[in-house]
């Protein structure tokens, strides 16, 4: 493999770190946390900072994007959640596929708080939660579709919310919305991958051929169908991936003069049709990696 394509994904801007601040500044303020994670990644996408974080406060976690990820394999993954006493709900925020069991979950979950607010006389105190999760998993469209308002910010690249805001959504119950947050570094390179498959990370920061070119070798490993079925090609086990990225180029009449493959042209359409779920249900993450 060249060297170009050993390139480390590591993003950590000052306004993460005053986000880790923040939430901690407002964690006495909210009743339980709701962590959104990417169903295509539940594992890669969780900040493992966050327990640390907000220690024994009451957690909700939404597997965003379901539509989008293995439906058995994210029914593997609730199962692992439910394991470690997580309350957990697939969904999908931008249609609002499954949020309508949010409530009736966070009432089961925030039972004992809600009993005792009664208990003292204070039955209609308002229930504060805090949204948090990395860059583009889809909080701010988990507040909108809630609040059934776009107020908060949302846009499919990581960055886009900057600042805690506070977010009311009816039934007594208001949503703070926090920055998205990364952590300093990612031990293990493959995180770092897919989360810049997803979108997590700035495409700016990295290569964009470099990242096609890791997520194909991906795909070629685990998901060679959907490669055969969305680009008509065949025969391509012994390529190397940036030997296939040309061949798509190829296929998709996307040639420079000369001859020659655009491969960045090519790189910015896989990712964008793997972003969009046009490659189809795919999940990156398998329990028997973390496991193993």
């Amino acid at each position: 493999m060249p060297d170009s394509l050993k390139q480390n994904v590591q993003w950590f801007p000052g306004h993460m770190a005053k986000t880790r601040r923040q939430i901690k500044e407002f964690l006495p303020q909210v009743d339980a946390v709701v962590e959104v994670l990417d169903a295509r990644v539940p594992e890669s996408s969780r900040n493992p900072e966050l327990s640390e974080l907000i220690g024994n406060k009451p957690r909700i976690v939404l597997l965003n994007k379901c539509d989008m990820a293995d439906t058995v394999a994210t029914q593997r993954w609730i199962a692992h959640f439910k394991k470690e006493s997580a309350a957990v709900l697939p969904v999908d925020c931008k249609s609002g596929k499954g949020l309508n069991h949010f409530i009736p979950l966070m009432k089961e979950v925030l039972q004992p708080v809600i009993q005792k607010n009664i208990e003292r006389g204070m039955g209609g105190k308002t229930i504060r939660l805090m949204v948090v999760g990395i860059p583009n998993t889809g909080k701010s469209s988990f507040i909108n579709k809630m609040s059934k308002r776009n107020r908060a910010a949302v846009a499919d690249k990581a960055g886009v919310t900057r600042q805690s805001r506070w977010f009311v959504i009816g039934n007594g119950i208001e949503l703070l919305d926090t920055p998205g947050v990364l952590w300093p570094k990612f031990d293990d390179p493959k995180v770092g991958d897919k989360l810049a498959f997803i979108g997590s990370v700035k495409d700016t920061v990295f290569d964009i051929e470099t990242l096609a070119v890791r997520l194909l070798e991906v795909m070629q490993k685990d998901y060679a169908d959907r490669l055969m079925e969305r680009y008509k090609i065949s025969d391509f086990e012994d390529d190397m991936p940036w030997e296939l990225l040309e061949r798509i180029a190829k296929k998709r009449g996307m040639i420079q003069r000369g001859g020659v493959p655009d491969t960045e042209r090519a790189a910015v359409m896989l990712l964008d049709e793997y972003r969009g779920g046009k490659l189809g249900k795919i999940t990156l993450d398998s329990l028997e990696q973390e496991n193993g």
